[in-house]
């Protein structure tokens, strides 16, 4: 009996990744579903003044249809500019919380009674129900990375905004996953409503984190912060520039890492994921 042979490479594509084969075989451009580049996206004006531009939004990340559209959980994530001495209005979430990642510029955080001072490596919890603002007090566009978390019913959020300068905060671990560094920002106890773990991880020259699966019930995004890295979902490889993010396929099979190909600078990525349900805080 004979037939055609498969070629090898199309047996790997297979056997690591469903989402690959989901579309006609030889071609990966489904893979790009999972990314999305705050660059290439129009801008929308939120909080009265914020500039934000879309890196990922709502989804079936099991057969999205449009590039980016793959989060189940978390309600937005996006890049947002307030312009050179602007204020946000007056803001009071509802049903949702959202946490900052300020990137460059100068600023104040100003929420139930209290001020921060906000800059570069300048992280913000900002709970539901709590009226703020955002001042941008320099000459330069203040930018930030802006996630925004529903939150389940009966939860209760903090009573305060909840400010974390990363660059006091100390390294969680150096090998976690083979190379990655890691500085814990946020998880479930310091009042998430939804998620469960916000950091950064840092890459030093010419390392390669651990490849693993992403699972049906984890929500896991990673996005360049600082230099450029290749991205490995299933059998491909993409470059990731500052402002990429990408979701972690949940098919349970195809693996996904990160690898800083540089001989001599680090790499940043800015990490949050989803798990599994947990308790809401009453």
């Amino acid at each position: 009996m004979t037939g055609r042979m498969i070629p090898p490479s199309l047996v790997l594509l297979a056997a690591l990744s469903p989402l690959a084969m989901a579309q006609e075989v030889g071609s990966n451009a489904y893979v790009d579903m999972y990314f999305g580049d705050w660059h290439a996206s129009a801008p929308r004006v939120t909080h009265g003044s914020l500039e934000e531009r879309d890196m990922l939004t709502r989804g079936d990340p099991f057969k999205p249809t449009k590039r980016g559209a793959v989060l189940r959980y978390i309600e937005s994530y996006s890049h947002a500019t307030l312009a050179p001495h602007a204020s946000t209005n007056s803001t009071r979430l509802e049903g949702k919380q959202e946490i900052f990642c300020f990137l460059s510029g100068r600023g104040t955080a100003t929420a139930g009674g209290d001020t921060a001072d906000i800059g570069p490596n300048t992280w913000i919890l900002m709970p539901a129900s709590l009226e703020f603002t955002i001042k941008n007090t320099g000459d330069q566009p203040l930018a930030m990375y802006l996630i925004t978390e529903p939150t389940p019913k009966g939860f209760r959020p903090n009573p305060k905004m909840l400010v974390r300068d990363e660059n006091t905060v100390p390294i969680t671990s150096s090998n976690g996953r083979w190379a990655h560094i890691v500085k814990t920002l946020y998880v479930t106890e310091d009042g998430l409503g939804t998620l469960q773990s916000v950091l950064t991880v840092v890459l030093d020259p010419l390392t390669i984190g651990q490849p693993h699966e992403g699972y049906h019930d984890v929500e896991e995004v990673w996005t360049a912060m600082e230099g450029t890295s290749l991205a490995l979902v299933g059998p491909f490889l993409r470059r990731q520039g500052p402002g990429v993010a990408y979701l972690h396929p949940p098919d349970n099979l195809a693996p996904h890492t990160n690898v800083n190909y540089s001989q001599d600078e680090q790499v940043k990525f800015l990490y949050f994921a989803w798990y599994n349900p947990h308790e809401p805080r009453k």
